[in-house]
């Protein structure tokens, strides 16, 4: 059998690269060659285990035997006996997490909801490898004019775009995004081209402040403390953001207490960050604000079209332009190399991808 070279988790922070099977597709299955993948945020929360009373993170001991990776885009190299052999060549995004693998069959697919998936096929590996296979149904192709750089930027431009659909966002309204990380900044960019009159983001390295205005913010703001609530109620009239994305998550419940503090009354809340540890808070003032608190996992279709499709469009287009994010790429041998870069943001990394021929 032919194999392929794969970054697997080693434990303790490592990754090495090592020989694994290329994986076996099915009659509705197609084999994507990766040519660039996305280290996301969640890649590293994965691999730890909790803050210390410092706020470092702690490496987990426990190695994984799949590799890793959701932001994936590449080309079909070959397909499943059920799948139109015109995919073949066709450069696409992968949508990994939901068409990618789901049944098609169950209540939730039945909807245009695969995230949601009650019968999802089990893990076959991710994109820190040459190869991925997926249902063709989880591969969008991308237009002629965008590169590979923009073609791993459409998973998370997807998981904004959701999150901006899901809190129904209206031309005009104020937008306050919590955090300026990888999702925080294609936020910013989600919300600056569905309409929205004024962009907010908060920001700890300069070299996210700057993305942010490149990428349509009005106004980049502290992140924390006395300043960043003074500043809100001066860009709001003292109201508040008609709706906050909050893109941060992780282990701690700051940028959720923000979120309902700094959103207006009858506001919304949309929460794109996956947060990893159970929040305390008091519900009261939510209650009070007759807020309403959404949460947006990943994408799906919503109101006939997958999130993806209108995220390829966007850059496709040129309303959006995701190019800027990437500060830093580098080849699948080294890898561990791309994951220290990406946990280090005084590397000046904003968003780190690995390449390949």
């Amino acid at each position: 059998m032919s194999t392929m070279k794969a970054a697997l988790y080693q434990g303790n922070g490592k990754l090495a690269v090592k020989q694994l099977t290329i994986p076996e597709i099915d009659e509705e299955e197609v084999l994507v060659k990766v040519r660039a993948e996305g280290v996301c945020g969640s890649d590293l929360l994965m691999w730890t285990d909790q803050d210390d009373p410092a706020g470092v993170w702690s490496w987990s001991e426990e190695p994984n035997n799949l590799p890793p990776g959701h932001e994936v885009t590449g080309e079909i190299v070959e397909v499943g006996s059920k799948i139109d052999s015109k995919r073949l060549g066709d450069r696409v995004a992968v949508d990994m997490l939901g068409f990618g693998v789901n049944c098609s069959n169950c209540f939730f697919c039945r909807q245009g909801q695969p995230i949601q998936c009650m019968n999802k096929k089990p893990d076959s590996g991710g994109g820190y490898a040459q190869y991925v296979k997926r249902n063709s149904t989880g591969c969008f192709q991308l237009h002629d004019n965008m590169n590979w750089d923009e073609g791993a930027l459409v998973e998370p431009l997807a998981v904004s775009v959701h999150g901006c659909r899901r809190g129904k966002l209206e031309g005009g309204e104020t937008v306050l995004v919590l955090g300026a990380g990888n999702i925080g900044q294609t936020a910013v960019a989600a919300a600056r081209a569905m309409g929205a009159g004024k962009v907010m983001v908060t920001a700890r390295y300069s070299q996210q402040s700057e993305l942010a205005k490149a990428l349509g913010a009005d106004v980049v703001l502290p992140d924390g403390g006395d300043d960043l609530i003074e500043a809100v109620a001066d860009e709001t009239e003292g109201r508040g953001a008609d709706m906050t994305l909050e893109s941060v998550g992780g282990r701690s419940g700051t940028t959720l207490f923000q979120s309902i503090e700094l959103t207006r009354k009858q506001g919304r809340i949309v929460i794109l960050g996956g947060f990893w540890v159970p929040i305390q808070t008091d519900w009261m003032e939510p209650l009070m604000k007759e807020q309403s608190i959404i949460f947006s996992s990943c994408y799906s279709i919503l109101e006939g079209r997958h999130d993806f499709e209108v995220a390829i469009d966007m850059m496709g287009s040129g309303r959006v332009n995701l190019k800027p994010m990437v500060t830093h790429r580098f080849p699948l041998s080294d890898v561990q190399e791309a994951v220290d870069t990406a946990y280090d943001k005084n590397s000046g990394s904003i968003k780190v991808q690995i390449h390949q021929d």
